[in-house]
C-alpha cells in the first residue's frame, strides 16, 4: 500500500501533488477522531455497519459514514457491502492493547497540536511557540498539567515506542556501570524499565511532575520493578536526585537553549563526579534533503516551534549545549530505533 501511494505520488502532476499535501490535515483530524470514538476496538470481532458503529459511538450516523470512507481511501478500514467496515492491517493499530498508536494518533491529530499548528504564523514572526500568543509567562506543559484527559493521553503517546527505543538504546549502551540511572523528565517510566529490565544490577529513578510522578508509580508497581526503580516528584529547573547517571529522552528538544542549559546544569550539580548525561533524541542532519529521516526531523522540529519553543538539534549544537553547562560531548551512538545516545561527560 505504501510503495503503490509513493509511486502514485510520484506520478501526479505537481500542482495535484501540492494539494494533496495542503488537504493532508484531513487525514490527520479524521483519524484522530476514529482513534478518540475507539472505532477500531469495535471492529476488532468483526465487520460491522456504519449505522452499528454510530449507535455505539453516539454520533450522527451519515455523518460517521462519510469520516470511515475517507479513512477507507487510505487504508485504515475497508468498505464492504451494505455500509460495512472491517479491520485493515493498518487499522488494527489502532485497537488498545500491544503495539497500539491510538493515542498517538489522538495526540498529533488531536485537538492540542492542531490548534497550535494553527498559529504558524505568528510562531515564524514572532519565534514562540504559539501558547505565548495568549499565555506569555506560561510554559509548554502548564496548560497540559491543568487538563487531566490531555495529559493521559500525551503520556500514553509517549509511551507508545518506549519498549522499542528503551531496548533499542539498552542494546546500543552498556548501562552496567552505574549504579543509579535517573531518568529526567521520565514520564510513566517505560524507558527507565526497559533499561533497568534489561540490567539486573543497575536501580533507577524516574523523575518527573509530581502528578506525573504519581502515574509512574503505578506503572513502575505492575512490571514489579517497584524495589529497584524509585518514583520522584519534583521540578528539573531546581533540583535532581544524585546519581551516576541521567537519562534525558525527548526533554531537551521542548526547550529553547537558555533552558536546556539550566536542565543539563541541574544534572552536572547533582551527579556523581564520574556521572554522565545520556541525551536520548535524534540529532539534525547537516542537510535536509528528501529522505524519510530528513523530513521526520524537520517536522518535529518545526512541531517544536510551535508546540514548545523547543528545538531539534545538530551534533555541533549538542556539543555547544554540553559545553555550556560543564560537559564534553564524548559520543554518538546511534540505535535501531529513530534516536541516538547523545553522551556527555562532566568536565574535571
Amino acid at each position: 500500500m505504501a510503495e503503490r501511494t509513493g509511486e502514485q505520488s510520484q506520478q501526479l502532476p505537481p500542482q495535484l501533488l501540492l494539494y494533496q499535501m495542503a488537504v493532508g490535515h484531513y487525514i490527520s483530524r479524521a483519524l484522530a477522531l476514529v482513534a478518540q470514538l475507539g472505532i477500531a476496538d469495535l471492529l476488532k470481532d468483526g465487520p460491522r455497519s456504519y449505522d452499528e458503529l454510530a449507535a455505539a459511538t453516539e454520533t450522527h450516523a451519515p455523518s460517521l459514514n462519510r469520516v470511515l470512507r475517507l479513512m477507507a481511501s487510505v487504508g485504515v478500514f475497508e468498505e464492504r457491502e451494505g455500509g460495512r467496515f472491517a479491520l485493515t492491517a493498518l487499522g488494527e493499530c489502532l485497537c488498545t492493547g500491544p503495539g497500539s498508536v491510538r493515542a498517538m494518533m489522538m495526540l498529533f491529530g488531536g485537538r492540542l497540536i492542531q490548534e497550535s499548528w494553527s498559529e504558524l504564523e505568528y510562531c515564524v514572526r514572532t519565534g514562540e511557540p504559539a501558547f505565548r500568543k495568549t499565555a506569555p509567562d506560561a510554559d509548554a506543559f502548564t496548560a497540559m498539567s491543568k487538563d487531566p484527559e490531555q495529559a493521559k493521553i500525551f503520556d500514553e503517546a509517549m509511551a507508545t515506542t518506549a519498549p522499542m527505543t528503551a531496548a533499542a538504546v539498552a542494546g546500543a549502551y552498556d548501562f552496567s556501570a552505574f549504579r543509579t540511572v535517573v531518568d529526567v523528565g521520565g514520564g510513566n517510566g517505560a524507558i527507565l524499565t526497559g533499561i533497568l529490565a534489561a540490567h539486573p544490577g543497575v536501580r533507577g529513578i524516574v523523575f518527573d511532575q509530581p502528578a506525573t510522578a504519581e502515574r509512574a508509580k503505578e506503572k513502575i508497581a505492575a512490571v514489579g520493578l517497584a524495589e529497584r526503580c524509585q518514583v520522584v516528584g519534583g521540578d528539573f529547573f531546581r533540583e535532581l536526585p544524585r546519581a551516576d547517571a541521567y537519562v534525558l529522552k525527548h526533554v531537551i528538544h521542548d526547550w529553547n537553549d537558555e533552558k536546556a542549559i539550566a536542565i543539563l546544569r541541574n544534572c552536572r550539580r547533582a551527579m556523581e563526579r564520574s556521572g554522565k548525561v545520556l541525551i536520548l533524541e535524534g540529532v539534525y542532519p547537516p542537510r535536509i534533503d528528501r529522505s524519510l529521516e530528513s523530513r521526520g526531523a524537520a517536522a518535529n522540529d518545526v512541531n517544536m516551534l510551535v508546540c514548545t519553543g523547543g528545538r531539534q538539534r545538530s551534533e555541533a549544537e549538542f556539543r555547544s549545549l554540553y559545553a555550556a553547562a560543564g560537559f564534553n560531548l564524548a559520543r554518538i551512538i546511534p540505535t535501531v530505533a529513530r534516536v541516538s545516545v547523545i553522551e556527555g561527560v562532566a568536565n574535571d
